[in-house]
């Protein structure tokens, strides 16, 4: 039998990840799949603000930069009617480019350190792996099926098969399902899903062709973005994907064959072009009863799915994998109390409520406008005029509710957790707005410092206690209770009072994962209480 810390069920870009985060911090682990290698398969194509600056703390987000979508190319979306004809609507938004250089401007901590990237799964996946594949303590199998699972006192044994049709047991103290929607983990665990299933039916699939990019004729000129909404009555919906050769539709029609007759209409000029791929799925908001049971861990899709409006699927599962991926590291190495993995399921099961909230807020959005579609929008009449133009004036307000989700990717605050001090109230949850704030629970914003250092980038990977404003408010006590329990530790001295100012404290003390876990003015009364809170004691 193969003995491993952690078990990781399922290498989609949520498994990967969490088995990169588990490897860096020195944890033994199994990642397994059933597909002997990536798919080259349409999916997730954008990583948001947030995954990328979790992404760069782990040193990668210039890996994925590189391999993503060029950063000057456009993000407009449209609306249209065909892509051969001036748009009902154009919605502009920033180039990777343009968006890192207003956050270089930036001073007031309102955006994040880095900008959303392009890039597709099937691009990302391999990039990953790769990562994976490279850390020591981490061992990925590829052809490898999970069977079940029983777990006892002390660990998971989970039966597997090969691609050679052998079975064997994998035994580990944890085991994490990162398999998808239809997780036989979560079914495993008798987990239900609850929500809203099956609300629309639709085909997607994936094409290329050397050309349409560069022969795209909205408007006056290149009408080159990242999303076309056709106006059809069919939900319709071209995307482009990181390589600007290879672009994924969806649409609501009967038969398979029948997408390349949409993505023709769609295009609305001739281009020659290969259609790879045809499937089906079903838009679905549903949310796990729970996050796992016993030493066993649900994350991604396994937990929650969401409709792809916004953003908040894959981006969500990465935000789990760093969130559990600490928290088995300090569990492992001794450190950990029994509350800090408990704290997994609160934490992140209340932003996956939210976020399956915000998806099903961006998708009526979207279904409102779209039910503006007439059958004479085609028509040179003043009634078809009228139609074109209301349908132009609804999307203008309602589409932007999938493309504006700065709140929902960095506002998210942790309410609850046993591992964080509790103060009562707290700013609002919001999905298309972020106010920075140090609030226990949040994210720590980003600042610049005067030397043009972020302060996310001087954060380590253990606890951290920011210093601020040239205070001399801490006496040294919380560094002897952390080192007490034996727990890695750092302070951070900033004296800088813009960093003061924004962040509104004198002591803040921050989490592996950059949450906040405790601010004051003063020194706390009890660190030692505070250290055995934080750490899960």
């Amino acid at each position: 039998m193969d003995e491993t810390d952690v078990i990781v069920v399922g290498a989609g870009p949520v498994g990967l990840t969490l088995a990169i985060d588990l490897g860096q911090r020195g944890v033994r682990c199994t990642l397994i799949e059933k597909k002997a290698s990536p798919e080259f398969l349409p999916k997730m194509e954008r990583c948001n603000a947030r995954t990328m600056e979790i992404f760069r703390r782990m040193g990668l987000s210039k890996k994925i930069r590189t391999a993503g979508l060029d950063a000057s190319v456009p993000m407009d979306v449209y609306v249209v009617l065909a892509m051969n004809e001036p748009p009902l609507l154009r919605l502009p938004y920033a180039s990777v480019a343009q968006a890192q250089e207003e956050i270089a401007r930036s001073q007031d901590a309102s955006l994040p350190l880095e900008a959303y990237q392009l890039i597709s799964q099937y691009t990302l996946e391999p990039l990953l792996k790769s990562v994976a594949e490279e850390l020591p303590t981490v061992t990925v199998r590829y052809g490898c099926e999970f069977l079940s699972l029983r777990q006892d006192a002390h660990g998971v044994t989970a039966r597997v098969l090969d691609d050679k049709g052998n079975t064997s047991e994998i035994r580990a103290t944890y085991l994490v399902g990162c398999d998808g929607g239809a997780s036989p983990v979560r079914k495993e665990l008798g987990i239900k899903l609850r929500g809203e299933g099956n609300l629309l039916h639709l085909r997607q699939a994936l094409y290329y062709s050397e050309t349409l990019y560069d022969r795209i004729p909205i408007g006056d000129g290149p009408g080159r973005g990242r999303h076309y909404h056709v106006a059809d009555g069919q939900a319709t919906f071209l995307i482009m994907q990181d390589s600007t050769r290879h672009w994924t539709l969806h649409a609501v029609v009967e038969r398979d064959e029948d997408m390349a007759t949409q993505f023709e209409k769609a295009v609305g000029t001739p281009v020659d072009y290969t259609m790879l791929y045809v499937g089906q799925w079903r838009q679905n908001l549903l949310l796990a009863d729970h996050y796992g049971a016993g030493r066993v861990f649900l994350a991604g899709d396994a937990a929650h799915l969401v409709i792809p409006t916004g953003g908040l699927g894959m981006n969500t599962g990465v935000g789990d994998a760093v969130d559990l991926g600490w928290k088995l590291a300090a569990t492992l190495q001794g450190w950990g109390g029994p509350n800090l993995l408990a704290s997994y399921e609160i934490e992140r099961r209340q932003v996956g409520d939210r976020n399956v909230g915000a998806s099903r807020y961006a998708s009526l959005g979207r279904r409102k406008w779209r039910s503006q579609y007439r059958s004479n929008i085609r028509d040179a009449t003043v009634e078809g005029q009228e139609t074109r133009d209301n349908l132009a004036r609804v999307a203008d307000v309602e589409q932007r509710k999938t493309n504006e989700m700065i709140g929902a990717e960095l506002g998210y605050r942790y309410v609850g957790s046993p591992v964080i001090m509790d103060e009562p109230g707290g700013p609002e949850h919001l999905f298309r707005e972020y106010h920075p704030t140090t609030w226990p629970g949040a994210r720590l914003p980003h600042i610049w410092l005067e030397n043009g250092l972020a302060v996310q980038d001087l954060i380590g990977q253990g606890y951290t206690l920011l210093r601020l404003g040239r205070t001399s408010a801490d006496d040294g006590k919380l560094a002897e209770a952390f080192a007490a329990r034996g727990v890695p530790f750092t302070a951070l001295d900033i004296c800088e009072q813009k960093a003061r100012d924004i962040y509104g404290y004198d002591l803040i003390l921050l989490r592996p994962d950059m949450h906040v876990t405790w601010r004051g003015r003063k020194a706390p009364e009890d660190a030692a209480a505070l250290v055995a809170m934080v750490t899960g004691h």
